[in-house]
């Protein structure tokens, strides 16, 4: 192992246990070892190491930071039209306790989140729940935590789910349809399905005690819906643009979108609202407010991990762990298949509850189709098994994915300060249930 590749580790390692232990200064740390990895990556300290700002910054996620921005001043708007108010009254007089309360919301953040973007999704459906929850004086705790979690479930459903499935769908030329069913076989779609449904008898079970009676005698009158419509405006043109391939993914020739497009949409429907606020005040003071609604704690969080996680990318940490894992594959007897493959779905849910999964996906794509290859095998096997481990691992942690930053950014705006532990009661069980469902399904269906 290089000089450079311990030295990586061990600032990686370092960051992730001061942000594990301290959470009011996770932003600081991240934002920290961004600039020491600029420092050493400017300076020539290691000669295979270039990594000045200029780099750290396309290594930055500009399209998750804009759609973070412009959904979290749609939904302040949204927030203040009191919409949220009326559709926690709308649910609370269709279930009857807290515990299928937050079942339902759980399964109604899944299935936005396959079709729509996991952080947006979070953004849009926790106020609901937390006007639920002021309103029924409970902790928004644990929906909220299971509102992120079954967002970044759902991401391995369609092909437009997750960027993950994006780039699988290109390595093994796959279409919108085979997500359903391919080759005569189940898809990606209900093998997710299937860990849905898995993970949601965990959430019953979490919360099978929570069975207070749950009524509402009064529903909110909404006056002004101006912001709801901005809101499906968003979510409907998110899911249009998905249709569209990035430049990365079209065909010679082929129209594509721009990399920051989803950021745009967002970034655009909250202007309209914002600008309409102001022309209706007739003065800066909705701009004023709306600034001080949003959530730079997360915003500079994700911008310091992003630069961080290409800091590892850079330094080929990545690249070791995937051709590590590559050299396992064996003589090709079924027990060496399962063993390559359990090591792929197994290890790309350990990796990912720590590192962006876009990167780490990237690099084993190639290696799963050398390793199939090799193996005489079909490469959905492998391909599939990869996607369910990289997918659903970011759900282990509480910074692990965008959505549980974004979730918790909600709480602690909200005044509730979440330990590691506290998100890992819900979130270990609910992921291991997910995960183990669709390894078994997918190694029955491929093998």
């Amino acid at each position: 192992m290089s000089n450079l590749t311990i030295f990586t580790l061990a600032v990686f390692a370092v960051t992730y246990i001061i942000m594990f232990t301290f959470q009011k200064i996770r932003p600081y740390t991240a934002l920290a070892a961004a600039a020491i990895f600029i420092t050493v990556g400017s300076t020539g300290l290691f000669p295979d190491f270039n990594y000045p700002l200029t780099a750290a910054l396309r290594a930055v996620d500009w399209n998750v930071l804009m759609m973070i921005t412009g959904t979290m001043g749609t939904v302040y708007f949204f927030i203040k039209s009191e919409m949220p108010q009326l559709l926690s009254d709308i649910i609370i007089s269709r279930v009857h306790s807290v515990k299928w309360l937050v079942v339902s919301l759980s399964l109604f953040a899944g299935i936005v989140s396959a079709f729509v973007d996991n952080v947006a999704t979070v953004l849009m459906i926790a106020p609901v729940a937390l006007a639920i929850c002021k309103k029924l004086k409970i902790s928004p705790v644990a929906p909220i935590i299971c509102i992120a979690i079954s967002s970044n479930l759902q991401g391995a459903a369609t092909l437009v789910g997750d960027t993950t499935s994006i780039l699988l769908a290109k390595a093994a030329n796959l279409d919108f349809m085979d997500f359903f069913f391919v080759e005569g076989k189940i898809g990606m779609f209900w093998v997710t399905e299937a860990g849905a449904l898995a993970a949601t008898m965990i959430i019953w079970f979490l919360f099978r005690k929570e069975n207070g009676k749950i009524s509402i005698n009064d529903r909110t009158v909404i006056e002004d819906k101006f912001p709801t419509w901005m809101l499906c405006l968003t979510i409907l043109c998110l899911i249009l643009a998905s249709f569209i391939p990035y430049k990365s993914n079209a065909e010679p020739g082929q129209f594509y979108k721009p990399d920051i497009s989803n950021g745009l949409i967002c970034l655009f429907f909250f202007l309209l609202c914002l600008v309409r606020e102001m022309t209706k005040a007739k003065s800066t003071k909705p701009l004023r407010e709306v600034a001080g609604e949003i959530d730079f704690y997360t915003l500079g969080l994700l911008f310091g991990l992003f630069i961080v996680i290409g800091a590892i990318s850079e330094a080929g940490v990545i690249d070791l762990i995937g051709y590590t894992i590559g050299k396992l594959s064996g003589d090709g007897s079924r027990a060496s298949v399962f063993l390559i493959y359990s090591v792929i779905v197994w290890m790309s849910v350990l990796l990912s509850a720590f590192i962006d999964n876009i990167p780490y996906t990237a690099t084993m794509l190639p290696v799963v189709a050398v390793i199939s290859q090799g193996l005489g095998i079909h490469p959905y096997l492998l391909y599939f098994g990869l996607l369910v481990g990289a997918t659903l691992g970011g759900n282990i942690t509480p910074i692990g994915a965008s959505a549980n930053i974004t979730g918790l950014g909600i709480l602690r705006k909200e005044g509730h300060e979440i330990k590691a532990s506290q998100f890992m009661k819900y979130s270990v069980p609910f992921t291991l249930a997910a995960v183990t469902s669709g390894y078994i399904m997918l190694w029955f269906i491929w093998m």
